[in-house]
């Protein structure tokens, strides 16, 4: 995946059966569940590794559905939201092993995810 490119799609629930029964029902998803993320489920739903995650709403996931786009730095890409008029409103923060993250807005008010790969 290269920088611009979206790599990660996180979807809120608040019954995990429930938003799983129809994302696999409709689209044929499979989840699968990560250590260390209690309430937290992946998926793939596009070529490649494309897909994302399923989250409980307000706790292992925002709020609303959030589209990670990668960078190839989140401490360049977040100077770059606030000078061109967006707002960051989660800082960069770390998952462990996997690398980073940062949240904010747009200039239009879209919630706008940055994710930076850790060097592998």
């Amino acid at each position: 995946m290269a920088q611009g490119e979206y790599n990660h799609i996180e979807i809120p629930y608040d019954d995990q059966e429930r938003a799983k029964r129809i994302y696999s029902g409709v689209f044929g998803w499979e989840f699968r569940s990560m250590a260390g993320f209690d309430g937290y489920d992946l998926y793939t739903a596009g070529p490649g590794d494309l897909g994302g995650g399923l989250g409980k709403r307000g706790e292992s996931a925002g709020t609303t559905t959030r589209n990670y786009i990668l960078v190839d730095s989140v401490d360049d890409a977040v100077k770059k939201v606030v000078e061109l008029g967006g707002t960051i409103t989660e800082p960069k923060a770390e998952i462990p092993g996997m690398g980073w993250f940062a949240i904010g807005t747009d200039s239009e008010g879209n919630t706008l995810a940055l994710y930076e790969a850790a060097p592998r």
